[in-house]
């Protein structure tokens, strides 16, 4: 433990609520500062958190020299400039996803790092899912052989009401998109850091159910350099909420896996006490996971108390503005190809 804990605010009390939660439980930090302009945001945060600060300024609480660490947790389209200005203060910072809306404004956040010499970590704690180690580990290793197909669906649902009450959600100016920018980018990132570099996507997009400016379904065949190819569905559509698949396909396994729960786990020459161990130990997600080893519970807390780590350790964050910029150039070449109609190669 340091000798002097790492001070950490937030800024937005949306999702930034999760972060508040992990560096208060955190043994190396203190939470000592939140921003948001809703006054009951504010207040709600004070009750739960004992003897943190509030402004509705963000400049303000940047002048605030106990601070060490900003979670940056305002809509997707103010990252670069809430990142930029927090690291030309000083600060270093952990940006909630996705990183940004473009590659361009997302590269801003990595050359001010660069310039500033501080970290910047990004938040995709679907990678920190318990089953997705054992996963990433039997890829790596070959144990499936050469991956020649993947399926990457989210299905998920958001009423109306979703949209109407966030004001920026579904907006082109601020989400950046619709249910592949804001829901699907988590399983974007993953099916890219399974699968490897995208070498070109071909798309199909639009609006079905909701009265908003970006698409809540989009419909993509993605081709891989490795010779690989995926479908990815994203929808916010499929009532009441269906499921998260993430399957892999190849010359000597497959995996299956719906969020963070293991469907199936078969590799050839292997033995049915690994299959069932497997299937035992995540078959039920992260919960189950946790039950048997406490060590396997994560959540954003594990990405939080990385980047503390990382500021006290002098190394980089396990997820870097660069790594997080893969997912975003493939959101755009989808948004490009189905606006276009053409097959679009990053």
């Amino acid at each position: 433990m340091p000798e002097k804990k790492i001070g950490y605010a937030v800024v937005g009390l949306g999702i930034g609520r999760a972060h508040c939660d992990a560096v208060y439980n955190s043994k190396n930090a203190e939470l000592i500062a939140v921003c948001d302009l809703l006054e009951e945001k504010l207040e709600s945060a004070k009750q739960a958190y004992e003897g943190v600060l509030t402004y509705k300024s963000f400049d303000e609480m940047l002048e605030n020299t106990d601070i060490d660490i900003v979670s940056v947790c305002v809509p997707s389209g103010l990252h670069s400039e809430f990142s930029v200005r927090a690291l030309e203060k000083g600060k270093h910072i952990l940006v909630e996803k996705p990183v940004e809306i473009t590659v361009e404004k997302a590269m801003e956040i990595e050359e001010a790092a660069k310039r500033t010499g501080l970290k910047a970590g990004v938040i995709h704690q679907n990678r920190f899912n318990a089953v997705m180690k054992p996963v990433k580990e039997a890829v790596e290793e070959g144990r499936f052989g050469k991956i020649i197909l993947g399926n990457f669906a989210v299905k998920w649902f958001r009423d109306q009401n979703y949209y109407d009450s966030g004001g920026w959600r579904g907006t082109w100016e601020m989400d950046g998109g619709g249910s592949l920018m804001n829901q699907a980018v988590h399983t974007v990132d993953l099916m890219q850091w399974l699968m490897g570099d995208v070498k070109s996507v071909v798309s199909v997009s639009g609006v079905y159910n909701h009265k908003i400016e970006t698409e809540d379904l989009t419909v993509s065949i993605v081709k891989f350099e490795s010779g690989a190819v995926a479908s990815f569905t994203s929808s916010t559509c499929c009532y009441p909420g269906i499921c998260t698949d993430i399957q892999l396909y190849g010359e000597k396994g497959s995996v299956e896996i719906d969020g963070d729960s293991l469907k199936l786990w078969k590799i050839a020459g292997g033995d049915s006490f690994e299959e069932n161990d497997m299937l035992e130990t995540y078959g039920g997600g992260n919960g189950a996971a946790a039950a048997l080893d406490p060590s396997l519970a994560v959540g954003h807390s594990v990405q939080v108390e990385d980047m503390i780590s990382a500021v006290i350790e002098n190394r980089e964050p396990l997820v870097t503005p660069a790594e997080a910029i893969k997912s975003v150039r493939i959101v755009r070449a989808v948004y490009e190809s189905a606006e276009t109609g053409r097959e679009v190669f990053l």
